[in-house]
């Protein structure tokens, strides 16, 4: 078989815990995103359940889970993330939330008779949407929105949704709306590069875990032209697994490496950008730069001198150094 390009494990991240996921509409708890995760955190429990199409009854449901099991994370996609959003007092993240799930199912005619995307428990194939049925999902999804108790949430957004488009109505309640590069299904590249390191902040969090921090000077990402320098994003990705990582920006740059790191580096990036003057005031371990900076308060790496003439050299002393 051949190999996946893109899902790699992490038997440390989550380790212990339970992670609940909420599926969207006309899905199940067989979906891609379950196998996924189950196959990224193989020392997390997974806990997921086919939801009923009643929405009222999918509510009651969730809410008795989280009573029994107490997950220590819930991921909900589409109209999960309409569910998700709901499930005040534990750290959710949102991927791609249905937040108005009632208008998505009339303005993209999810109604009449429908097919489930994956198999169910029941075995039921397929179910039918009726007015009476849609108004239900209006009352449900009105009772959204309403920030309360514990826990942190995260909305995660792709900027090619073809779907939905909640972000301004989420971010108008909640600080921690992110846009990632992608469409409203999740992809195993979407998963690994925008939604893990999302996870990676909640259990850093939850662990008062406080990694190493790498500053990355802008200046080394891209060439003149402003394209990616080779092999950036696999230092990124790696540097990512293991330390806290800042993107360091002058100030009279900022709007055009705003548009840049948006494009190039997305979710993983947002709250992790620098932009100063004076990159000598900040305190870290590593700092990987384009040129010196005299009285640095980190370890410099720099960027086309003969020790680290591109990324793989850069990358070769992070490995070597096996994440401290």
């Amino acid at each position: 078989m051949e190999q996946n390009p893109y899902i790699k494990q992490f038997p440390e991240l989550m380790k212990g815990k339970k992670v609940m996921y909420v599926h969207g509409f006309g899905s199940s708890a067989q979906s891609g995103t379950v196998k996924r995760l189950r196959e990224v955190f193989p020392q997390t429990e997974i806990i997921a359940h086919d939801l009923p199409i009643e929405p009222h009854e999918a509510m009651a449901l969730l809410r008795d889970v989280c009573e029994k099991e107490h997950p220590d994370l819930i991921i909900g996609t589409s109209m999960g993330g309409m569910y998700t959003e709901q499930l005040h007092g534990f750290d959710r993240i949102c991927v791609n939330p249905a937040l108005r799930i009632a208008d998505t199912m009339t303005a993209h005619g999810l109604t009449g008779k429908q097919q489930f995307f994956s198999p169910r428990q029941d075995g039921v194939q397929e179910f039918y949407v009726d007015k009476p049925l849609v108004k239900r999902y209006r009352e449900v999804q009105e009772q959204g929105l309403r920030p309360n108790g514990g826990g942190v949430v995260y909305g995660l957004f792709g900027d090619e949704d073809e779907v939905v488009d909640s972000f301004d109505l989420f971010h108008e309640h909640y600080p921690q709306a992110i846009r990632f590069h992608g469409g409203h299904h999740i992809t195993d590249k979407t998963f690994m590069h925008y939604i893990v390191p999302v996870i990676r902040w909640v259990d850093d969090r939850q662990e008062h875990r406080q990694r190493s921090i790498v500053y990355i000077d802008y200046a080394t990402l891209h060439d003149s032209y402003g394209n990616a320098t080779s092999s950036m994003h696999k230092a990124y990705e790696l540097l990512l697994e293991h330390y806290e990582v800042f993107v360091v920006v002058p100030t009279d740059e900022a709007a055009e490496a705003r548009s840049w790191i948006e494009q190039y580096l997305s979710a993983p990036a947002w709250h992790h950008v620098v932009y100063t003057d004076r990159p000598d005031l900040l305190y870290g371990d590593y700092y990987v730069v384009k040129g010196k900076i005299d009285d640095a308060m980190a370890t410099c790496l720099e960027y086309g001198s003969d020790e680290f003439k591109t990324w793989e050299e850069i990358i070769t002393f992070f490995l070597r150094l096996g994440g401290q």
